[in-house]
């Protein structure tokens, strides 16, 4: 695979967590649950910019940057606070094992900000109630 082919590949993943963010919000009460409210939206933030840059790195390289697709699949259980964070938690566990993917698909520049991605799901894994890791998106490597 490409450099290319993997920035669009991280692509198309931002595009389907900013799609999960978005109903992750709409289920969540800013005055009800401020904390969790403001941890939803600032990562809808970090991902949105994440994927307006790899669109901008794709598109330099002279390759069509990923679109996104008309839907995604919405986790189940969104019912109470719990269950938003559970899905919060389990889509940025996702999103570091694709910028895992990334840290080994790149080099340079793109493989520093792939490990900058990488960090920042991890710490936002934490505020999700997810436990610290010694290879965040590596599931290979959990059980060390």
């Amino acid at each position: 695979m490409t450099e290319v082919e993997t920035l669009n590949d991280v692509l198309a993943n931002e595009h389907a967590a900013l799609y999960v963010y978005g109903v992750l919000g709409a289920r969540t009460s800013e005055s009800g649950t401020p904390d969790l409210y403001a941890a939803l939206r600032a990562s809808y933030d970090v991902h949105r910019a994440r994927r307006d840059e790899l669109t901008g790195l794709v598109a330099a390289d002279g390759a069509t940057p990923a679109p996104a697709a008309t839907a995604y699949e919405v986790p189940g259980g969104l019912e109470t606070a719990d269950g938003v964070t559970g899905a919060a938690l389990a889509l940025e566990r996702a999103c570091a094992a694709v910028y895992a993917t990334a840290v080994a698909g790149t080099t340079a520049e793109r493989r520093e900000w792939a490990v900058t991605a990488l960090n920042d799901a991890a710490v936002r894994e934490l505020g999700f109630r997810g436990t610290p890791e010694m290879f965040p998106g590596a599931g290979e490597y959990a059980d060390r």
